[in-house]
């Protein structure tokens, strides 16, 4: 008779960690995995996963333009280049007439560049003559258009001009011989004495409106200019 064989004991089961069950394989599915992995984990990881994703984006994104360049921008308006209009009242460049008379070779009208000076206007005329006195005028005084230059003879008696070119050591506020008062602007007539803006204004105003002055006594036709003020222009105009 066989002697009885004693019976395998029983294999006890592996422990387990307490309170975790062990991952499923890989062919478990999905709601077994989210299971084992843990439904407040999986929406932490998911929270974590969008903060680094929107750090990132706002680290690399594109700066916007300042402010400055979304504001209007000012258009400069172009200019003209052309020289400035010369202003109301000038005259343009040109030549300039004036009468030689008195003690020269050959009295006339002659015409002179701008800026001429008495001492041009004699020897355009050949000179002064060997009896004159030159040193009675202001030689050096500016000419004028439509002027008149008198050179005298060695103890002629010179009429005064405002500017001393018919007295010696004279000024130099005015023209340097009488002023025609039918061709002077009123710029010229402006310098005579006792005469300003408004008068000159008013006698080419005269002489535009009635005529040429025949006489220098014609002058007391323009108004402001009395018995007083013309005997003091008398001498210093012409016409």
């Amino acid at each position: 008779m066989e002697a009885a064989t004693p019976s395998e004991a029983p294999s006890e089961p592996s422990p387990t960690t307490p309170g975790r069950s062990t991952p499923p394989g890989r062919s478990g599915d999905v709601a077994a995995w989210i299971a084992w992995f843990g439904t407040a984990r999986l929406a932490l990881s998911a929270v974590a996963v969008v903060v680094v994703c929107g750090g990132l984006f706002w680290l690399l994104r594109t700066s916007p333009p300042p402010t400055e360049a979304s504001l209007p921008t000012a258009t400069a308006i172009p200019t003209s280049t052309g020289a400035a209009p010369p202003p109301a009242g000038t005259v343009a460049a040109g030549p300039v007439s004036v009468h030689v008379a008195g003690a020269v070779e050959r009295p006339g009208v002659y015409e002179l560049e701008p800026g001429g000076r008495v001492y041009m206007a004699i020897d355009a005329a050949g000179g002064a003559t060997d009896d004159a006195d030159p040193d009675a005028l202001n030689l050096a005084a500016e000419v004028l258009d439509g002027s008149r230059v008198y050179v005298p003879v060695v103890g002629e008696s010179v009429p005064p001009t405002v500017d001393g070119a018919g007295v010696p050591g004279g000024g130099s506020t005015g023209p340097a011989a009488p002023v025609d008062v039918n061709r002077a602007t009123a710029d010229e007539l402006d310098v005579l004495p006792g005469v300003g803006p408004a008068t000159a204004a008013a006698i080419v105003t005269e002489r535009e409106r009635n005529g040429p002055f025949l006489s220098v006594d014609d002058l007391q036709r323009v108004p402001g200019i009395g018995p007083a003020k013309l005997d003091a222009l008398r001498e210093l105009v012409t016409t």
